[in-house]
């Protein structure tokens, strides 16, 4: 194992914190995802464009979730946390700035990931580990939650709405409802999240990061600051995460404590990345590829169900559900995940 682990560390090793020896091949596939991606608005009917969107931003949390719980091994169940800091940070910077939102995505990535440092820095330093790291994340989530809906300044449970323009605007972020723009703004920004991905783990921090995970002690022994590398990883995990926030409030011009905060965004988190492939760059796009539509069927579904399910009419949170029910099945026949089983199945050909 130690000598596995020197291996992995060497900063001359070729192969990254992902396993690939170089960037070639999956630079290759990243550019025909997004020449594929970049048709789905000539392709799917103008109301089906929020599914399309929606997928994005699903896609966005998944890496954000899987960098940190996937690479990094440290189980978060609060990604909600750093969702709605990188959301609310929009939403408050326009409604009281009238700031773009392009500046907001920097501050509330890095807002997200100081506050991320800081809760890692607290819950290593009394050694919180498994699933009371995972309870950690829970509990602050929950604690941003209520902060937000008794705070004034945040507008309580009524939330915030950004004021809606009179005509498309590219410096603020805003476009007529179903507007291509937002999809394509979308598809760059989940490119922007994968290429960090892929640079991270190719740097010293993310080997180390993986190294960490497989054995903490051994990577401690052999010199490696082991605080600096899991806060680091939290930090730029957490700042993926609110990328998505801020495109969110972008295109819902809306959000409030319990959309922001609430277990269902740190579920969506975890959701795609288990379904696609933990510890893969494909992974959480391809879990949100099912994800997504799924979300749109259970909308459906709990408007105006089919007649056998006459019982599901006007009921709420039949997601989450869902999402339990296909994560259960997914863990039991795949439990490597999708893109996981695919390549396990390949490697042993």
């Amino acid at each position: 194992m130690t000598t596995n682990l020197l291996t992995r560390m060497s900063p001359k090793s070729p192969v990254g914190a992902d396993g690939s020896r170089n960037l070639t091949r999956p630079l290759i596939y990243l550019g025909v995802f997004v020449v594929v991606a970049a048709f789905a608005p000539y392709v799917l009917p103008e109301s089906r464009q929020a599914v399309a969107v929606n997928v994005l931003i699903i896609a966005m949390m998944g890496i954000g979730w899987n960098l940190m719980s996937g690479y990094g091994g440290m189980f978060s169940f609060g990604h909600a946390a750093f969702f709605g800091i990188g959301a609310y940070t929009d939403a408050y910077l326009i409604v009281h700035y009238n700031i773009s939102p392009w500046i907001s995505l920097f501050i509330g990535a890095a807002i997200a990931a100081l506050v991320a440092m800081v809760i890692g820095y607290v819950a290593f330093r009394y050694k919180l580990r498994a699933a009371y790291f995972a309870l950690a994340t829970f509990a602050f989530a929950e604690m941003l939650r209520l902060l937000a809906t008794n705070t004034d300044w945040l507008n309580g449970t009524a939330g915030l709405h950004v004021p809606l323009l009179t005509e498309d605007s590219w410096s603020m972020l805003q476009f007529g409802a179903n507007a291509p723009q937002y999809f394509y703004i979308g598809l760059a920004l989940l490119v922007v999240c994968i290429l960090i991905t892929m640079f991270y783990l190719r740097s010293r921090s993310g080997i180390y990061t993986v190294a960490i995970r497989d054995n903490e002690e051994a990577a401690d022994s052999l010199g490696v600051n082991v605080m600096r590398v899991k806060l680091t990883t939290m930090g730029v995990s957490a700042a993926i995460t609110a990328l998505a926030g801020v495109f969110y409030t972008q295109y819902y011009i809306f959000i409030d404590p319990d959309i922001a905060f609430g277990n269902a965004q740190s579920v969506q988190a975890i959701t795609p990345a288990v379904i696609g492939g933990i510890a893969t760059i494909a992974g959480p796009i391809v879990g949100a590829l099912i994800i997504g539509p799924l979300n749109e069927l259970t909308a459906d579904w709990g408007r105006t169900p089919p007649e056998f399910l006459d019982f599901l009419a006007g009921r709420s949170g039949l997601d989450v559900v869902v999402y339990s029910i296909l994560l259960i099945i997914i863990v039991l026949v795949l439990p490597k995940g999708i893109v996981g089983s695919i390549r396990h199945w390949w490697r042993q050909r």
